[in-house]
């Protein structure tokens, strides 16, 4: 994969937001990241360019030698420009504090685009491996494989006591930072959202918005992770985020079945307004977007008869950002612009399902 095909990414599905796995209904993605830093080389935030440059280049040179993850690319932070930056941001492979300055860093992409490795971030690497649905196991699989693969070649800052030393304390001992994205349109509808979140903080887990620190809540998706990993082993912290979003699905399910009990027509008509207006509308802003799509995905999950699968849904989420946008049109667009074009793209895709079911066709994922 080449920096030329982000342009292909732009327009084609991403593994993680497939609609497989367990739960895909609800939880649309599990994340594991892992934080390491090279031993004998000052952390980002102190080391001199020269020095951050020379990690680049041990790290680039390690994922060359690797079998194991040679089947993707290799970005350069000095050939990737703002666009670039929040194109990558949307796909949720890199963090909005990339890039924030003119130290050396790089990232990697896997062909598939289900794991990533920041370079000189807030630590030397942050290993990412995302899968569909609720699968923290195989995520967590994935990036220790990755992790196993690096380590052969370079040499991770590691107290006997403390584990794995990283920038920010909260990372301290395993470096895990595991995370799901889930929707929960039904606990936000019922009212139930703020005293769930009471509930998670109480037990040591942050909750968040689409992209993470620092984000806003889009179309009722929150990402739930871990606070800290000192004092715990990467077991714990999986177990420990597991059981708290199998508690969540049982809220969201008990809170999806009041509203289709007590508020049925007012609910289907939410979610068959909101798949009209998609189906109709001339301008759709960001924000209103992820709403409709909030609406119509929690419709299909209902079992409503919209013709339309999470996949699709999931992707247009994707698809309609800006940075995504401007990649599939080719060309930059003041906010205006892009309102209009959203419509124009998810009309397009649409009306093409609702087409092919009607006429008997195959009804693929765009």
């Amino acid at each position: 994969m080449a920096k030329s095909s982000f342009d292909d990414m732009a327009t084609r599905p991403v593994s993680w937001l497939s609609g497989s796995g367990e739960h895909a209904d609800v939880v649309l993605s599990s994340r594991v990241r892992l934080a390491r830093n090279l031993s004998k080389h000052r952390y980002p935030v102190r080391a001199e360019p020269e020095e951050a440059a020379e990690v680049v280049t041990l790290v680039r040179t390690a994922l060359e030698k690797s079998a194991l993850i040679r089947d993707g690319a290799f970005f350069e932070s000095t050939n990737l420009d703002r666009e670039d930056r929040d194109f990558l941001i949307e796909c949720h492979l890199i963090s909005p504090e990339f890039m924030r300055d003119e130290t050396p860093r790089a990232l990697y992409v896997d062909g598939d685009l289900g794991s990533s490795l920041m370079v000189n971030e807030e630590d030397h690497l942050r290993i990412q491996a995302v899968r569909s649905g609720l699968d923290l196991r195989q995520s967590m699989e994935k990036a220790r494989s990755v992790e196993q693969e690096l380590a052969g070649a370079l040499t991770f800052d590691y107290d006997s006591r403390l584990g794995y030393l990283t920038a920010c304390p909260t990372n301290v001992g395993t470096g895990l930072r595991v995370s799901v994205l889930i929707h929960l349109p039904g606990l936000v509808l019922t009212k139930e959202m703020d005293t769930v979140l009471q509930q998670i903080s109480k037990v040591g887990l942050a909750v968040r918005g689409f992209y993470g620190e620092g984000s806003d809540v889009l179309g009722n998706l929150f990402q739930v992770s871990n606070q800290t990993s000192l004092g715990r082993t990467e077991e714990d912290l999986v177990d420990s985020l597991e059981k708290v979003t199998r508690q969540l699905l049982s809220y969201e399910a008990n809170a999806r079945r009041t509203l289709f009990t007590d508020a049925a027509h007012q609910i289907r008509d939410k979610i068959w307004r909101a798949y009209g207006i998609l189906t109709n509308a001339r301008v759709l802003t960001s924000q209103e977007i992820m709403n409709l799509l909030s609406a119509v995905r929690l419709g299909v999950a209902a079992g409503e008869p919209l013709g339309l699968d999470m996949a699709q849904i999931n992707n247009l989420m994707l698809s309609t950002q800006p940075a995504h946008l401007q990649r599939f049109f080719d060309k930059d667009m003041p906010p205006e612009q892009r309102d209009v074009a959203r419509a124009d793209l998810v009309r397009s895709r649409l009306t093409k399902k609702r087409t092919r079911r009607r006429s008997g066709g195959p009804a693929a994922s765009e």
